[in-house]
C-alpha cells in the first residue's frame, strides 16, 4: 500500500505491508463506538526492518499511524547472500518463531506475519515456523527479536578477536 505523503527518494523505496487490521468496538450509552488497529512492517528490502501498531477510527488513519510507529522503529538485520547467516529462534510472550537459512532458490516458505517482515526486509530464500501462538503481534515481534540477534561472520569474527577465515572454517 502506497501511503507515502513525502516525495523524497528515501520514503519512497520503503516496502510497506500491512500485516494484520482488526475492527475493535467498545460499548457506550448511545451504542458502539467502532475504532480500527493496523499491524504494519516497514522494510526497505537491503536488510532494515521496523514494525508498527497504529489505532484510530478509520482504517486508512490507522495504517498511516502504524507506518510512521513503523519507521521510528527500524532497526538493521545482518543477511548473507539473500538468506539469514544461522539458524535461530525468536520469542515473544506466547509465541515463538523459528528461522532457518535457506539455500538459493528455496523462496520464503513462512506464515502470513513472517513472510511480510522477510519480504520487507529483503530475504528471498528462508523457512520458517510459527511454534506457538500465531497471534499476528506476537509472531512479528517474535520474529522481529530473532531477526534482531542475528549476527554475521565478521561480526562474531570482530567478538573473538579471529579473522573471518578461522570462524567460517
Amino acid at each position: 500500500m502506497a501511503y507515502n505523503k513525502t516525495p523524497n527518494n528515501e520514503a519512497s523505496e520503503l516496502i510497506e505491508k500491512v500485516v494484520y487490521l482488526n475492527r475493535v468496538s467498545k460499548t457506550v450509552k448511545g451504542g458502539r463506538v467502532m475504532k480500527f488497529s493496523a499491524l504494519v512492517v516497514v522494510g526497505d528490502g537491503k536488510g532494515t526492518v521496523g514494525y508498527g501498531l497504529g489505532k484510530a477510527a478509520e482504517v486508512s488513519e490507522a495504517i498511516l499511524k502504524g507506518i510512521a510507529d513503523a519507521k521510528k522503529n527500524m532497526v538493521k538485520i545482518a543477511l548473507a547472500d539473500g538468506t539469514i547467516p544461522h539458524d535461530v529462534i525468536g520469542i515473544f510472550g506466547a509465541g515463538t518463531v523459528m528461522l532457518k537459512p535457506a539455500p538459493e532458490g528455496t523462496g520464503v516458505i513462512a506464515g502470513g506475519a513472517v513472510r511480510a517482515v522477510m519480504e520487507a526486509v529483503g530475504i528471498r530464500n528462508i523457512c520458517a515456523k510459527c511454534l506457538r501462538s500465531n497471534n499476528p503481534q506476537n509472531v512479528v515481534k517474535a520474529t522481529m527479536e530473532g531477526l534482531k540477534t542475528l549476527r554475521s561472520p565478521e561480526q562474531i569474527a570482530a567478538i573473538r578477536g579471529k579473522s573471518v577465515e578461522e570462524i567460517v572454517g
